[in-house]
């Protein structure tokens, strides 16, 4: 069903109007559909076409896009997407920045601790001291991210658990925003083994002393990068100071689609959004930006990496993991974040005249409005 933008509009319209607890129709869900496809058809179709101006765009087994030095590509989003998935190790529950596109926005003071001196692997609590029993019983990963909050808030617990899995031969990386590291502990986890640091750039608006950080860091850990949600800001921020970030040595920028949940999606009201797969919600402007970025970074010639970290390579992911852990055929973890729909959100796009469908048909009688 080729439902037209006008009749879209005049239906999300309606959605956005519904008490909560009142439930869609199978027709009016089917109408929903069928705009999120429209929608996301018109977005794709703008993608490909930037897509066809980079000249040397490569991909990793059609799992994800990139350009630029294929040895520097990330070796945990290898892992992710080629391995045994990214087995997620949670410590710290606080952040010393408040970030209008983290995921967390808005409850950074209600995140349950993990416990003292423990660690969450695969929802499980461990002691440090148990981790070689979770070794010894468990097939290794072919790789573990440290993620939660601001791991820098509390480094040195770190150092051991990191040891632990460098010494069973288990590639490592970590998530920061770079605001808290210094030369004594980035110095401290490349001698506890730490693989890759990725460092979250638009956390603190490509800030001048997380640059220098990035910069230390290439000088005590292997793989040192860049993983932020592409943004207008980050754009900006980064070219405005690009031969800084680049003079650092850092070997790959992974540019992530920032994709929406109930705590940050209103902080994006009023930008034109769409849904990818029925998955993942994410303004429109995320991915463009990325592929201009990595069109720049080809036709310049960037010693490293850029990585379009997109909601189709989220997708892959979630294929991938699948296939690692025993489940059926097709199976995912990737899947939508909302419990109730924010149909709300899809208007701005809808009432923008400049975002066209690419093709329409007349909606048939059975979804005629008057009917329900």
């Amino acid at each position: 069903m080729k439902i037209s933008k006008k009749d879209a509009l005049m239906w999300f319209e309606f959605f956005s109007q519904l008490p909560e607890d009142e439930a869609l129709t199978v027709e009016q869900e089917e109408i929903v559909y069928a705009t999120f496809a429209q929608i996301e058809a018109a977005v794709d179709h703008r993608n490909e076409a930037l897509m066809a101006e980079i000249k040397n765009l490569k991909h990793l087994k059609q799992r994800t896009y990139f350009v630029g030095n294929e040895e520097k590509f990330a070796q945990g989003c290898r892992s992710c997407l080629l391995g045994t998935g990214l087995s997620a190790i949670r410590k710290t529950n606080k952040c010393n920045l408040e970030c209008k596109f983290c995921y967390n926005y808005g409850q950074l003071d209600d995140i349950p601790p993990i416990g003292e001196n423990m660690w969450e692997i695969g929802g499980t609590k461990f002691y440090e001291k148990d981790i070689d029993l979770l070794l010894s019983i468990h097939e290794k990963p072919t790789g573990v991210a440290y993620v939660y909050l601001e791991p820098f808030m509390e480094i040195e617990k770190y150092y051991g658990v990191v040891k632990k899995f460098s010494d069973a031969g288990i590639h490592q990386h970590l998530y920061t925003n770079g605001t808290l590291a210094t030369e004594e502990n980035l110095k401290a986890l490349g001698e506890a083994g730490l693989d890759e640091i990725r460092f979250n750039l638009g956390a603190a608006d490509c800030d001048d002393e997380v640059i220098r950080n990035i910069g230390i860091a290439k000088k005590y850990i292997k793989n040192v990068g860049i993983e932020t949600p592409m943004t207008p800001e980050l754009f900006e921020d980064f070219f405005a100071k690009k031969e800084a970030i680049l003079e650092t040595g850092l070997d790959f920028i992974n540019c992530a689609e920032l994709h929406l949940n109930e705590n940050n999606i209103y902080n994006y009201f009023g930008e034109n959004l769409y849904i990818s797969r029925q998955g993942y919600i994410s303004p429109i402007w995320s991915r463009a930006l990325t592929l201009e970025f990595m069109r720049i970074a080809d036709e310049e010639k960037w010693d490293l990496a850029v990585h379009d970290c997109s909601n189709y390579t989220k997708f892959a992911r979630g294929l991938n993991l699948g296939s690692k852990t025993g489940k059926g055929f097709g199976a995912s973890s990737y899947g939508c974040e909302f419990a109730e729909m924010p149909y709300e959100m899809f208007l701005p796009i809808l009432r923008d005249e400049s975002f066209e469908f690419l093709s329409e048909e007349p909606l048939p009688e059975i979804y005629n409005p008057m009917r329900f």
